[in-house]
């Protein structure tokens, strides 16, 4: 039987004999191979983006949301606080509120929390220092709220009016200064509903004051780590269910709870759906690509056998069988694959790199992934070159002398 490096000699000589068929042949299967790792790196890229995202609005959070009033009291807040995992909470409060900055006025989210809410939240100071438990008519805002809610950017110790209204309907207006700005978490896609950058803080006791009110809105509570932020959720599901009295029979229903929990874990589990979701479309459509390119390398391969006719007649007459023929010709088809697949993966990566750069996503290329890409190339080559090089290898050598 015939070498393997004679094999290969006798495949890159007839590639280099016909440069441009060559380079046709091996141009489909670059972009079949490019579009799959390009788009298997977006995917992954996507999946790393919306994690940081989700990453960016608090460390190992979990959310807690009454859905009344009147429903969590100051005995909640030592029920979360004594639940096992939890390394600290805020209460808060929210409510959409008329805020004047000298003579324009924008309807934007107010919250009440308390000194913990900092670091629950991963939040990070553009200027001034967040709130303290000692402050009083002070205000933390948003980057978004400072810089582009109203005519002029807000600074440290500038006035603001905050309209509040009370559930009598009564209206109260009072002047808050500005101790400090947030830092924008650029959470621009996942949205959890705490994105700080759109929202202005106040200490919750003068909230609460001002509102003549003593319950709270929610928690915000931050876990010891990702690993026990379900069960840490779980433990505070069960404490906060007995404080409210909500019947152990019933415990699993959510509608017997006058209160939600949203936690970190949830959401990415929701965004993984997403990116999964979003790579098995990408790929699906370059896969097409790469099945065309198949049929590219058959149809030339199918070409290459009728040029060559002459010369595997000649081959034969010389010694080489059946089996040297079919050999030589899957040799060929799989070293376009190869050379395919090297090109294809090299600017799979170029073109992930530039759309990652263009769309400001985190740069992942998963090796795995890729390497898989380049074994799809090669069996690719292989299936295609099978039927053209068996055609070729069951010639007759005197028909093929002839022809």
């Amino acid at each position: 039987m015939i070498s393997l490096s004679r094999s290969v000699e006798l495949s890159l000589g007839s590639i280099s004999s016909s440069k441009m068929r060559s380079a046709l042949t091996t141009m489909g299967i670059v972009i079949g191979v490019a579009a799959v790792i390009a788009n298997v790196s977006l995917g992954a890229s996507f999946n790393q983006f919306f994690t940081n995202e989700v990453g960016a609005v608090g460390s190992n959070f979990i959310v807690v949301t009454s859905q009344n009033v009147n429903v969590f009291f100051e005995n909640q807040l030592h029920v979360i606080k004594n639940s096992p995992g939890v390394v600290s909470v805020s209460p808060i409060k929210q409510q959409m509120a008329k805020v004047t900055y000298v003579s324009t006025s924008r309807q934007i989210d107010i919250q009440g929390v308390t000194q913990d809410y900092e670091q629950v939240a991963n939040l990070n100071m553009e200027s001034g220092t967040f709130l303290s438990d000692q402050d009083n008519y002070v205000a933390v805002l948003g980057s978004d709220v400072a810089n582009t809610k109203f005519d002029r950017n807000i600074s440290i110790n500038n006035p603001i009016e905050i309209t509040f209204r009370k559930q009598d309907g009564g209206v109260v207006i009072q002047k808050f200064i500005v101790k400090g700005i947030i830092k924008n978490p650029t959470t621009a896609f996942v949205q959890t509903g705490v994105e700080p950058n759109v929202r202005i803080f106040i200490p919750l006791s003068t909230m609460n004051s001002i509102l003549g009110e003593k319950d709270y809105g929610g928690f915000f509570v931050k876990a010891a780590s990702l690993d026990v932020v379900k069960a840490t959720r779980d433990g505070i599901d069960r404490n906060l269910g007995r404080s409210l009295g909500v019947p152990s029979r019933e415990f699993n229903n959510p509608d017997t709870k006058p209160y939600v929990l949203v936690d970190q874990l949830e959401i990415l589990q929701q965004t993984d759906q997403l990116s999964a979701a979003l790579t098995s479309l990408l790929t699906s459509v370059a896969l097409i690509s790469l099945i065309v390119g198949s049929i590219g390398i058959m149809n030339i391969m199918l070409v290459t056998v009728t040029e060559r006719t002459k010369e595997i007649g000649l081959m034969k007459s010389l010694g080489y069988t059946k089996r040297d023929i079919l050999f030589i010709f899957l040799i060929e088809s799989t070293v376009v694959s190869i050379i395919g697949g090297v090109l294809g993966i090299i600017m799979g990566i170029l073109g992930a790199y530039v759309v990652n750069s263009v769309l400001n996503l985190p740069n992942v290329f998963p090796m795995m992934q890729i390497l898989m890409g380049f074994i799809v190339s090669i069996i690719v080559g292989l299936v295609a070159g099978l039927y053209p090089a068996n055609k070729a290898a069951k010639m007759d050598p005197v028909e093929a002398l002839r022809h």
